[in-house]
């Protein structure tokens, strides 16, 4: 019978590259696995060291990283993870395992070392943990708080917003204290009640539900909170929360309710002074009109150099006055029906520069009319523009000393269905901290016994009943320009003219 040599059909059947070194780490023997694998089938290596052979390498390796050194001192296996880089440049991660064969004095006769690739392993591990840092990066960057507890109520994971939220820090949280003291009574349970159902987003999980929360100092705040139940193998392991403070969004829409409040009490009051100065716009006007009347007749009356003969027209301009104010009066609290008609834009500016020809205030300003020649067809009350345009035009005339310019511009954006009327003059401009009140009822920046305040109140009014915009465009010591924003009047097949 044909002896069979068991000891090296053994070495040879081994599954990894493997080599037998001497102590003094020369090399003994080398299975076929290693020689096709490092490419030495053809080499001679036997006799060479290992350093030589594994690293290219005269000097011996450090003892602290040669496990070599380990087996010898301890008589035990061990291994040691190397990177190292393949012919084609890429990195490669092998399990260098190091065994002791013992001779029959129990001494290190030979090292049994093997080389297993485990770069696929190492890669993936590699990628896991990239990943797995990413999600934590997430996590912990994340503004939300978020808390992770095992089925216990053990935490096992707040991030930064969550200790902030909570008022816990890693060291006194994590892994000793019970998620359940962080709820009110019964809080905890009812959120795990409502994971286990399907009426809260479905089992697992919790759409956004409000709730309370409770500090480590035992402060009991509001929050919005989603959560879900985290599985392994189809086992409930951990749950998941995200929490949201409530406590900005409350007081933010605490002071939405105040200034609606503030708004409608104010609305009621304007309300009331409307119907007040309706009143007393009716019993002022009488009066007037007799003043007036029995001053011009006085005035007729009287010789060219008589000396009460300027005081009497001073009464008639400041009576003319006072009407101009009851006007107004009447107009902010006259709750009147808006009549509808077309017309060009155009020429409504037009018609209100004609009823201003021989005003005073004009005599010295330069009028400039940059008017579109499109058609600037628009459907409104007509007079009542004219008094929006009446109005912002002695504003403009107000705000320059002396001589200036009104420029007046007229464009329309067809797509948008929308007609733009700019009015710029050359005068003092809008103070910066009158600029949010210009629109208020009662608001003037004109001095004593020059303005009520009702003119751009009513003018805002008049444009929003007629579903436009006005606005400051802009403002600066060298003048203002207001935009006026009108819808372009559109026919039942949506023609836009």
């Amino acid at each position: 019978m044909e002896k069979f040599d068991w000891q090296d059909n053994l070495f040879e059947s081994l599954s990894f590259p493997t080599l037998i070194l001497t102590p003094d780490m020369t090399i003994f023997a080398a299975n076929r696995r290693f020689l096709t694998k490092y490419s030495y089938i053809d080499k001679k290596i036997i006799g060479r060291k290992c350093y030589q052979i594994l690293y290219q390498s005269e000097e011996p390796c450090q003892e602290s990283s040669c496990p070599i050194k380990h087996v010898l001192a301890n008589k035990e296996g061990t291994y040691v993870l190397t990177k190292t880089t393949g012919p084609d440049g890429a990195e490669v991660y092998e399990d260098r395992v190091c065994s002791p064969i013992l001779n029959s004095n129990g001494e290190v006769g030979y090292i049994m070392a093997s080389f297993r690739d485990v770069t696929k392993t190492k890669l993936l591990e590699i990628e896991s943990q990239k990943t797995s840092e990413f999600l934590e990066n997430i996590i912990a960057s994340s503004a939300s708080a978020i808390l992770v507890a095992d089925m216990k109520g053990v935490i096992l994971r707040m991030n930064k917003s969550a200790r902030k939220l909570f008022g816990y820090t890693d060291r006194v949280a994590v892994g000793t204290s019970i998620a359940e003291y962080l709820y009110t009574p019964g809080g905890a349970k009812s959120v795990m009640k409502k994971l286990r159902s399907t009426d809260y987003g479905g089992v697992g999980k919790l759409y956004t539900t409000e709730m309370t929360i409770i500090t480590s100092s035992g402060e009991e705040i509001p929050v919005e909170m989603t959560a879900s139940i985290i599985y392994q193998d189809g086992k409930e392991v951990a749950t998941m929360g995200i929490y949201n403070d409530l406590r900005p969004k409350i007081e933010t829409e605490k002071k939405l309710k105040e200034a609606e409040r503030i708004k409608l009490e104010q609305s009621n009051k304007m309300a009331s002074l409307g119907q007040l100065a309706a009143g007393v716009a009716h019993e002022i006007n009488n009066p007037l009109s007799g003043i007036l009347i029995d001053a011009s007749l006085i005035l007729e009356e009287l010789d060219e150099d008589n000396p009460i003969r300027k005081d009497i027209q001073n009464i008639i301009i400041d009576t003319h006055r006072c009407k101009d104010i009851v006007k107004n009066l009447l107009a902010y609290s006259r709750q009147t029906e808006m009549k509808r008609e077309l017309f060009n834009i155009n020429d409504v500016i037009e018609q209100t520069f004609d009823l201003l020809a021989h005003h005073a205030l004009l005599q010295n300003i330069t009028i400039n009319k940059e008017f579109s020649s499109s058609m600037l067809m628009c459907e409104g009350d007509k007079n009542q523009l004219v008094q929006v345009f009446t109005n912002i035009i002695i504003n403009a005339a107000h705000a320059i000393t002396g001589k200036g310019d009104i420029t007046i511009c007229t464009s329309r954006d067809k797509p948008k269905g929308k007609i733009y009327i700019e009015f710029s003059d050359t005068g003092c401009g809008i103070p910066e901290v009158a600029l949010p009140k210009i629109f208020d009822h009662f608001f003037t920046t004109k001095e004593e016994g020059k303005g009520t305040g009702l003119g751009l109140g009513t003018v805002q009014s008049i444009i929003e009943k007629h579903g436009g915009k006005i606005k400051v465009k802009e403002t600066s010591p060298e003048g203002t320009t207001f935009l006026i924003e009108l819808p372009l009047f559109k026919v039942a097949d949506d023609t836009l003219f």
